[in-house]
């Protein structure tokens, strides 16, 4: 039997958290640093349980077009456009690979240099998850992806990592994670049993989980959205929680914050320079 449900029922988004996450907001779009937990596209549970609800109720307008989403546990970037015309200058601009999103994550084990994963992805027939990919063989239904993970800071099993798509599949990033041996920190679904996902879809979180996922959400973050030459650049300060497991068990010193995230600007810009 599959799984099709992905999770249980999403918090609510308040307006003053909204309003606080808020980036940049002109007369075309709206940027808003999503904390991890928030569905993006609506639900069945009201316009304040879904960021494109709640930005409509908070703006006033009808119409939000959400320019390439995140996974609900997934914190950072989001840009959404106001007008169909931004929508599409937008979306035609990430499709012709003239925007990026660039990634920060935690992954278990300890990454001593950079590495690259190219395949392919597709459904994982083995899975009672529904919506779960694999690495997988080149077939009709497979997709091309590619990822590549620079480790900025080592410690005590984890590693703090900036990571670069080529391509925008399906839960790309936790895949290859997972299928290089470092899963991403929190990982449910891409870790080390799926079953957690299948009792979370089923019961919620359960604060035992915590001693071995580490976190009760991947630890993923969008922090740079934009364009590549010409254009704005959006940028997410790491989300709290986040920065906490980097704290308390990397060992990480709050003043090696601007430092690593410069190494990863510098790395980032000379992958993309590359495509």
């Amino acid at each position: 039997m599959k799984f099709s449900t992905q999770n249980k029922d999403a918090p609510l988004i308040t307006e003053e958290l909204l309003r606080e996450s808020i980036l940049f907001e002109d007369e075309d779009i709206v940027v808003v640093n999503k904390p991890g937990w928030f569905v993006c596209h609506p639900s069945k549970s009201g316009p304040w349980s879904s960021l494109v609800g709640a930005t409509r109720e908070l703006l006033g307008i009808d119409t939000i077009f959400l320019v390439g989403r995140l996974d609900r546990e997934t914190s950072g970037v989001v840009v959404m456009a106001k007008t169909k015309a931004a929508g599409r200058q937008w979306q035609k601009a990430l499709e012709e690979k003239k925007v990026k999103r660039t990634y920060l994550g935690i992954v278990e084990g300890e990454m001593k240099e950079e590495v690259q994963v190219s395949g392919f992805v597709g459904n994982d027939p083995d899975s009672r998850v529904f919506v779960k990919q694999r690495v997988t063989a080149n077939s009709r239904t497979s997709k091309k992806a590619e990822t590549r993970f620079c480790p900025l800071h080592c410690a005590e099993g984890y590693t703090f990592v900036s990571v670069v798509t080529k391509t925008g599949r399906k839960h790309q990033i936790r895949v290859h994670a997972q299928s290089i041996g470092f899963p991403l920190v929190g990982e449910k679904l891409y870790g080390h049993d799926e079953s957690y996902y299948l009792n979370f879809c089923e019961s919620g979180w359960n604060p035992s989980w915590m001693d071995k996922l580490g976190m009760d959400r991947q630890a993923l973050h969008a922090r740079r959205f934009g364009y590549l030459n010409e254009g704005p650049i959006f940028e997410a300060d790491i989300a709290p929680d986040f920065m906490r497991f980097l704290i308390e068990k990397l060992n990480f010193k709050s003043d090696q914050t601007n430092e690593l995230l410069s190494k990863a600007n510098l790395w980032e810009n000379e992958q993309l320079s590359l495509e």
